[in-house]
């Protein structure tokens, strides 16, 4: 070949030579790329095969954050040891979720028995005397029947992190020092149902007993003394329960069922959270009753004779027990009340959810399952994840001053359109899985709402505990 055609050709095969190497580093460096560099989750068929140790933790907004650092977090299974989800390459440790990818991080303190399944009758079994938690290789202690079911809020949410897949909303640590929220687990409404009077000879009730040992438990605590119990988890969800110990812990986040018999000091919605009710009826599976098929226009079936800002029921009870397409009457869980309600509701266009001895009850839960449209008449009510759910969309509210005005609450539910009601009876049908509480947990049930909305709390507990850590003991010349 001629030198100047050699002269061209060496600068080209330089030049190919360095493309080549360069896209060669870039597939080498994209082999070592993980998803979770950028917060996504890692796939399932590479999930075997990877050390999840190795891969940065997204820590959610904590109090605990900026002390635990960049250190592994040790994580709990369903028995209660560490689970470490990069120890095992089987093909079900590659099928499950990381649990760093939890919405919240939650320490569960292991108190005795009679604060939790004790209250259910069970008992460690022979040879496991130091047992505190029953072997959910079984099925579980079985929570009582009937309105005891209502405010079972606690019993739920403590079968979740007991048997914890690392997949929900929440996932249990095993060191508090990791966790953003402290759970107690303590069934505070079995309590008051069950153990609130006394038993003679005894002078002092169960319940009583319990709030006041419950309260030298935590006092006890260091992890209450640690952030002042601001981080803590309490499930006094039925309106009478933790009378005698609310005010000592009112630091603690509440999950409550409204706020009617609460200081304001003690609970509010800046700090705690409205839980729904376990509803009574039955879920209407499958309704494809729609406007023409619900002949019933306003249905009621409840206590009509009420204390507090329950008295307008009896105003409206006599208002509208007359009126055409409208059922109002007395009913009670005896009377095999539960079915009866269902059954009017899963044929009624719009159920009436009335204030009664409290702001809330169980009755609007039993309308959302049932599809039926809520009308709520309760000023002061207080709604279950409300910073997320627009309940103008399939619920309607009505000032008690209007409620009462003669004629009002007619025309305002005979004026809505069929159109309007298939819109909200079909977002009901879509929301009812967020009020559903079931063991084990599913995704967007009411066990998973409620670690979220405790999820949300957490960035304001972090500011609540960081402001009080503003002046350390060597600020104040302490050793």
């Amino acid at each position: 070949m001629a030198p100047r055609g050699r002269t061209i050709l060496l600068p080209l095969a330089a030049a190919t030579v360095l493309v080549a190497s360069t896209i060669f580093l870039f597939a080498a460096a994209g082999a070592r790329w993980r998803p979770a560099d950028a917060g996504l989750p890692v796939p399932t068929d590479t999930a075997a095969s990877t050390d999840f140790s190795a891969v940065p933790v997204t820590a959610t907004p904590s109090s605990k954050s900026t002390t635990s650092g960049s250190k592994d977090l040790s994580f709990l299974d369903e028995n209660g040891q560490p689970d470490d989800p990069g120890a095992s390459t089987s093909t079900s440790a590659a099928a499950r979720c990381d649990p760093r990818a939890a919405a919240v991080r939650v320490f569960m303190y292991d108190m005795p028995p009679e604060f939790h399944f004790g209250l259910l009758g069970w008992s460690p079994p022979a040879g496991a005397a130091d047992a505190v938690w029953p072997d959910l290789a079984a099925p579980p202690p079985r929570y009582p029947g009937g309105l005891n079911q209502q405010h079972s809020v606690a019993y739920w949410l403590t079968l979740d992190l007991l048997s914890s897949s690392s997949c929900g909303a929440a996932v249990r640590v095993a060191d508090a020092r990791d966790a953003d929220l402290i759970f107690v687990p303590f069934f505070a409404s079995l309590s008051y149902n069950r153990h609130s009077r006394p038993v003679p000879p005894e002078k002092v009730s169960r319940d009583k007993i319990l709030q006041e040992k419950l309260v030298k438990y935590l006092m006890a605590r260091p992890e209450w003394k640690r952030s002042g119990g601001v981080d803590h988890v309490i499930v006094p969800h039925h309106p009478n329960s933790l009378l005698h110990a609310r005010a000592a812990l009112s630091p603690a986040v509440f999950v409550l069922s409204d706020f009617g018999r609460y200081h304001p000091r003690v609970a509010n919605l800046e700090k705690d959270v409205i839980a729904p009710y376990k509803h009574m009826a039955k879920t209407f599976v499958n309704d494809s009753a729609g406007f023409d098929d619900r002949p019933t226009l306003l249905y009621f079936r409840g206590a009509i004779y009420r204390k507090e800002g329950g008295s307008i029921r009896q105003e409206l009870y006599y208002m509208l027990k007359d009126e055409k397409d409208v059922y109002f009457a007395f009913g009670s869980v005896q009377d095999h009340g539960a079915s009866k309600a269902s059954q009017g509701m899963h044929s009624s266009k719009f159920c009436l959810n009335i204030a009664g001895d409290t702001p809330s009850s169980n009755r609007l839960f039993d309308a959302m399952v049932s599809h039926c449209i809520p009308v709520i008449i309760s000023d002061d009510i207080e709604l279950p994840y409300e910073d997320v759910l627009d309940y103008s969309k399939f619920s309607i509210f009505v000032r008690s001053s209007d409620a009462v005005k003669k004629g009002y609450l007619m025309g305002l539910l005979r004026g809505v359109s069929k159109q309007k009601w298939t819109s909200m009876w079909g977002r009901l049908k879509e929301v009812d899985k967020h009020y559903e509480y079931q063991y084990p947990s599913k995704k967007d049930d009411a066990v998973q709402m409620i670690w979220e909305a405790l999820a949300r709390k957490v960035p304001a507990i972090g500011l609540k505990v960081h402001r009080s850590s503003r002046f350390s003991k060597s600020d104040r010349g302490g050793k």
